[in-house]
């Protein structure tokens, strides 16, 4: 995902700002949770310093004074405290797992919320396989940065207070000496923080890459398989494996620079520690007990303070991820509805393009000044070669995309003034490539209309001319049907596809290129499957076989953009040199032949110029 406006903000406003924001989004929905949790790590805190300090006693009273009296009361307390510990550790990590297993699960659902809320144009620009795993491996990132906040605030800084609490009590000088290489860990943080940043984002955008095409391989297996492409494949990912691995390595070395720096000052102080409590104890024969808990302590003190030292690091490691998250969620939508939209309501469907002016992304223009109408009820082909803007049209109508100028209306309603949803649920679409979910038959069907009943499904698979192949499948309606229908020919999956437009029942039905990628026999099933399904709807097709749109009741000729020349199949090859003739003498037509014509009624609708609609 490219670096917009957002994410230059979220990279400005630093950890804390984000941290804010993490926490105000999440705090308050697992406070009672939280409070339980703060409370078990403190008790941890607490036991930890006082294993340190009540090592006093142990060796002072039991082994210098020998005490007998003492060493039930000390034994018990050493197991109260250990008991206390391991309980309040269990219900501590169950509780943050549970909370960090729920933020998840809430953020995926956003997450997801969002990418349906954003237009094609995003998509068109982002590799699927790259965003999923992005989106994967960063949603995390929130529960992780929540997790490290309370646990290092609530355990591990409690804990370093306590067992410095302790060292204070038993030898204030120590102390001293000991909190010295505090600035030096400091500073040290502060860089390695600097450094950190930068490396984490690029390895996590590399890992995405490649996990991305890993997967895109996976879907295009028998493309690669067929043109050989194994060797050139291999090379381009483990290239980006390497680069990845080079990443993950530099992130590693930076990342654990703090590891040598803290061992070193850790070892200076314990060692100064020991030389000056075993000269006070040996020298001037005082009980060793007081040093030994002051060593217990700072030993103990190590571990929380070498956490806390990584603590700003491992959050640089996590906002990174959390802000690619953050960046997604705050994208904003280029074509929500307007505030005052309406539903759309469609009475008879006639489509009118007015004068529309469309380019992709301040690109090339792509449509220039196009106007022309679709006729309720009726069968309206757009033809023209490859690159004129006739899936173009598709794409506006259902708002995929707005235009640059001009209007589209529907029964007088401008499309840009009523809301998505119904707009698109008063169409219904057939592709070229039919999409197929991972599910079953009878669940990909049901996609065109979620409450429809079993039986208006099975009756739609009928008039697709899919009922027999369905019913020949191992579990007939119920067949899994794989990752894209991979379990089902190209014929299959466009009836399913076209039982799906049926059980949509919408007035608007758009068919873009459904017939062009089969094969006779399948193309014939699915036209006559399409016929029964065009009967009483305003209907667009778009095709490049000319064969396919002769009974059309009008047909649009498109060239860069523009509508060049309109008229039903007998009136446009009646046109010496114009560009329907041409193309149809090219797919093996005559300029004489009338194939099965409309009714007189249509025969002679004349080629007026869609510009001048109203």
């Amino acid at each position: 995902m490219a670096l917009d406006r957002s994410d230059e903000i979220l990279e400005s406003q630093g950890v804390y700002a984000l941290l804010k924001r993490i926490f105000s989004e999440n705090a308050a929905l697992y406070a009672r949770s939280y409070v339980i949790a703060v409370i078990c790590l403190i008790l941890v805190a607490a036991t930890t310093a006082f294993s340190a300090w009540i090592l006093k006693d142990v060796i002072n009273e039991i082994f210098v004074n020998r005490r007998a009296e003492l060493i039930p009361w000390i034994c018990a307390a050493v197991f109260g405290a250990f008991t206390i510990r391991g309980v309040a550790s269990f219900i501590q990590a169950v509780l943050l797992a549970k909370i960090g297993n729920d933020i998840v699960a809430r953020y995926q659902k956003r997450v997801f919320g969002r990418l349906m809320d954003l237009g094609v144009n995003f998509f068109a620009t982002s590799r699927s396989g790259e965003l999923a795993a992005s989106i994967n491996g960063n949603i995390s990132a929130i529960r992780d940065v929540l997790n490290l906040t309370i646990t290092s605030l609530a355990r591990d800084l409690i804990s370093l207070l306590g067992l410095i609490g302790v060292m204070i009590v038993t030898d204030w000088f120590l102390s001293l000496v000991s909190l010295l290489i505090g600035p030096p860990l400091i500073l040290a943080v502060v860089y390695i923080a600097r450094r950190i940043r930068t490396v984490t984002r690029e390895t996590v955008l590399l890992n995405a890459r490649v996990a991305g095409t890993m997967q895109e391989v996976a879907q295009g297996i028998t493309v690669v398989k067929a043109f050989t492409m194994e060797q050139q494949l291999s090379a381009r990912i483990g290239w980006l494996i390497d680069e990845a691995f080079h990443r993950a390595n530099k992130l590693a070395s930076v990342s654990e620079r703090m590891t040598p720096l803290t061992e070193v000052l850790a070892g200076a102080a314990i060692a100064g520690v020991i030389g000056y409590g075993g000269y006070h104890t040996v020298v001037n024969q005082e009980p060793p007990g007081a040093v030994m808990a002051f060593i217990a302590a700072l030993l103990l003190a190590y571990e929380p303070a070498r956490r806390l030292a990584r603590l700003h690091i491992n959050m640089e490691r996590a906002m990174v991820n959390a802000r690619m998250i953050y960046h997604l969620l705050d994208m904003e939508v280029h074509q929500n509805d307007a505030p005052d939209a309406v539903p759309l309501d469609v009475k008879k469907g006639r489509i009118v393009f007015d004068h529309v002016d469309f380019a992709y992304q301040e690109g090339v223009p792509v449509l220039h000044s196009l106007s022309l109408v679709a006729e309720e009820g009726k069968t309206t082909a757009i033809v023209g070669a490859s690159g004129a803007g006739k899936s173009t049209l598709i794409s506006l109508l259902q708002r995929f995309y707005d235009p640059v100028d001009g209007k589209i209306l529907i029964d007088g309603q401008d499309i840009r003034g009523v809301t998505k949803g119904s707009l698109r649920g008063r169409i219904a679409y057939v592709s070229q490539q039919p999409y197929l979910f991972e599910g079953t038959i009878r669940d990909n069907i049901r996609y065109g209309r979620a409450d429809a009943t079993d039986a208006e499904i099975e009756e739609a698979a009928r008039l697709a001319n899919a009922e027999d192949f369905i019913l020949a499948q191992p579990q007939g309606y119920e067949t899994e049907v794989g990752e894209n229908g991979i379990t089902l020919s190209g014929g299959q999956r466009q009836r399913i596809s076209i039982a799906r437009a049926i059980v949509r029942n919408a007035p608007i039905l758009l068919l873009d290129e459904a017939t062009s990628s089969l094969d006779n026999d399948s193309e014939k099933l699915v036209q006559d499957a399409l016929d029964r399904v065009m009967k009483g709807r305003t209907t667009i097709v778009i095709a490049h076989r000319l064969s396919t749109v002769v009974n059309a009741d009008r047909i649009v000729v498109m060239e860069a953009g523009r509508v060049v020349e309109e008229g039903n199949h007998r009136t446009l090859i009646g046109k010496p040199g114009g560009v329907y003739a041409r193309f149809y003498a090219l797919q093996g037509g005559e300029q004489s032949d009338l194939l099965d014509e409309k009714p007189a009624s249509n025969e002679h609708r004349e080629e007026t110029p869609s510009a001048a609609v109203s």
